[in-house]
C-alpha cells in the first residue's frame, strides 16, 4: 500500500500543473472555466463542494456562475480521472494518480477535513472478489475512511 503525498500547497500546484499537461497530451481542452475550477481546488487545503466553488467563482468574477456550468466542469474532471468525488460530504478532492483507472481509498480527517489518497491493489482486488462472489459486478468503487489526520490526531500533552 503506498501512501499519498501530505496535501501541502506545493503538491497542489504540481496536481494542476499535472492535470494541464495530461490535457495539452491528449488534447483535451481545458477551457478559462476549466482553468479557474482547477485552480480554485489547487488551492483549497480540503474538497470542496459545487456550491463553494460557485461562489468562489462568481466572486473572482464579479457576477453570479450558473451552477450548470460548474457541475459540467467537475463531471469533465470526473471522467478524466482529475478528481475523486468525496460522496459522504458531497465534495471534490483532487486525484492524485492521474492517467489510470483506479479505486482509491480516501482517508478523510473528520477536524480539518484533508483528504488523503491510498492506492491498494490487494484491497481494490479483495472487493471486487466480494463483490463477485456475492454475484455482483461493480463498476465504481470509492472507499471512504474517516477519523484523524496525522496533524490532527497528535495532541499537546
Amino acid at each position: 500500500m503506498s501512501k499519498s503525498h501530505s496535501h501541502n500547497e506545493s503538491d497542489r500546484r504540481d496536481w494542476a500543473r499535472q492535470v494541464e499537461k495530461y490535457c495539452a497530451e491528449r488534447d483535451l481542452l481545458l477551457t478559462p472555466l476549466r482553468r479557474q475550477v482547477l485552480a480554485i481546488l489547487a488551492r483549497a487545503p480540503a474538497p470542496l463542494g459545487a456550491y463553494a466553488i460557485i461562489e468562489e467563482l462568481s466572486r473572482e468574477q464579479g457576477k453570479g456562475v450558473a451552477p450548470p456550468t460548474v457541475y459540467r466542469t467537475l463531471e469533465f474532471f470526473l471522467e478524466n480521472g482529475f478528481l475523486h468525488k468525496v460522496e459522504s460530504r458531497n465534495a471534490y478532492a483532487p486525484c492524485e494518480h492521474l492517467g489510470h483507472r483506479h479505486q482509491g481509498i480516501l482517508l478523510i480527517c473528520e477536524k480539518c477535513g484533508r483528504t488523503d489518497e491510498i492506492e491498494s491493489p490487494r484491497f481494490d482486488k479483495m472487493l471486487q472478489e466480494t463483490a463477485a462472489e456475492a454475484g455482483f459486478s461493480a463498476q465504481r468503487q470509492v472507499v471512504e475512511v474517516e477519523g484523524l489526520c496525522e496533524d490532527c490526531g497528535h495532541t499537546p500533552h
